[in-house]
């Protein structure tokens, strides 16, 4: 499931990119049905004696027994995590390249595991994985299109699952993965490890402890220049690209979106209520395969191109906080995913860290106090005991700077004690939602879109 046949995918991708040129048709994010763009606030109708999954702890498990699905790039940088921590046993995986499979499976063996049973016979090979009676969790880094198949079949075969992002493309998928957690009663988790930054967790636990006073507006962003692993002949080059054949959308929203939903208390006592989005022009990958693809012969010079390069959204919540939302990944730039948090008291912005609260002292060798300082004091109150715990192996060992571990550490933790998830099904689709979103809100002039309230009525409610 990690990668397709670049041949199959190349033809795909200038089939759709040339369908939509001639007809101006919208992808299925758009055209799955009318009332999604004029009514996408309003739920599907609730399966009968409906139970929330918010609240819902895990049951204990002495050993954690993973199944993964995709053992790609992605998969195996969160294998070499999993198989890091004490008492997780990955007892199966699922690829439809042999030869990731193997590396995967050389990477558990020489961490002193047993061999896991393997399935590559075919696209769905997975379903055959998700019905094993000794797995506990089942973890999918796929290609997106795959994301929610993959954990619709782990939900409906009684088990936990989580995704790499995002965890579906459309409304409707959104929704039945919702529907399909809560009729399970298990959980359908989004993975998104950066909200186990060090920075992240650091400036919730500020957020939270009141040092910004009320936050009035936070930033999130994914700007980074993909456009190498874009067209590589191989990994994501064979499948990612091709979205950018199918949708003017932000595609990629919940790096950024996920740390700054939890500084606001997103469905936990405010949600989402609209989005407009505005899409620039398209250049920046045509610049590129017009530089690096000498060979007009090559099937990625048969490929339309339509999203814009920079989106740049704005969302209010219920509660009249405002979000800007920026992705790009087809020009160069130096990468940042903004983490900007502006309250009553005083601000925060990343990349690099610094900070401003209103009556600090000025800076050695600069007049008055209205200068951003170093943030380097607040880690000595503010640092997440996890980071403080596990930080040093983190950053050694682990991925993305370190968050994979901690990821991977807190969601084993869950598991091993029979605690509630930091996040759920409603967060996962709450946080996905905007790559739909912004489609539509393009395509319509950038008019205002209403958020779906996942949890159907229960986002006021606090954590417990």
């Amino acid at each position: 499931m990690s990668d397709i046949s670049r041949r199959d995918l190349l033809k795909g991708a200038a089939a759709a990119g040339a369908a939509l040129a001639a007809s101006g048709a919208f992808s299925s994010a758009i055209a799955e049905n009318v009332a999604a763009i004029a009514h996408t606030d309003l739920a599907p109708l609730a399966p009968a004696r409906r139970q929330t999954m918010r609240g819902v702890p895990f049951e204990r498990h002495e050993t954690v027994r993973v199944g993964m699905v995709g053992t790609g790039l992605r998969g195996r940088s969160v294998l070499g995590e999993f198989l890091s921590l004490q008492n997780v046993q990955v007892v199966a995986i699922s690829d439809v390249v042999a030869d990731k499979m193997a590396k995967a499976t050389k990477m558990i063996t020489d961490a002193g595991h047993p061999a896991p049973a393997t399935y590559g016979n075919g696209d769905h090979a997975f379903e055959e994985l998700v019905r094993r009676d000794d797995i506990d969790f089942v973890y999918t880094a796929t290609p997106w299109e795959w994301h929610v198949p993959v954990m619709l079949a782990a939900l409906n075969a009684g088990k936990h699952c989580g995704s790499e992002c995002p965890i579906g493309t459309t409304l409707k998928d959104l929704w039945a993965l919702v529907d399909a957690s809560e009729k399970a009663r298990r959980h359908c988790l989004h993975l998104e490890n950066c909200c186990y930054g060090e920075t992240e967790m650091m400036v919730n636990r500020m957020v939270h402890d009141g040092i910004f006073g009320d936050v009035l507006h936070v930033e999130a962003a994914y700007l980074h220049d993909l456009r190498g692993i874009l067209f590589e002949n191989r990994d994501e080059g064979l499948w990612r690209r091709a979205w950018h054949t199918r949708a003017n959308a932000n595609l990629y929203p919940t790096h950024g979106l996920g740390p700054v939903a939890w500084y606001l208390d997103v469905n936990y006592g405010d949600r989402f209520d609209y989005i407009a989005s505005v899409a620039g022009p398209e250049r920046g990958l045509d610049v590129y395969r017009e530089e690096t693809v000498k060979d007009h012969a090559d099937p990625k010079w048969q490929e339309k191109y339509i999203t814009g390069d920079h989106n740049t959204s704005i969302i209010r919540t219920v509660k009249g906080r405002t979000i800007m939302l920026q992705h790009d990944v087809s020009n160069p730039r130096p990468y940042t995913r903004h983490n900007r948090v502006q309250g009553t008291k005083g601000a925060f912005e990343d990349y690099p860290p610094r900070i401003y609260i209103e009556g600090q002292k000025g800076i050695e060798g600069q007049k008055g106090g209205e200068r951003w300082g170093p943030i380097d004091s607040w880690k000595t109150t503010h640092t997440h005991p996890l980071w403080t715990k596990l930080g040093e192996l983190a950053k050694k060992s682990g991925g993305e700077g370190g968050m994979d571990t901690i990821m991977a550490y807190r969601l084993v933790q869950c598991l091993h004690e029979g605690l509630v998830p930091d996040y759920d099904v409603y967060d996962a689709a709450s946080w996905s939602s905007p790559f739909p979103l912004t489609e539509m809100s393009v395509a319509k002039g950038s008019a205002p879109m209403k958020f779906p309230d996942f949890t159907r009525g229960e986002w006021s409610k606090p954590r417990a």
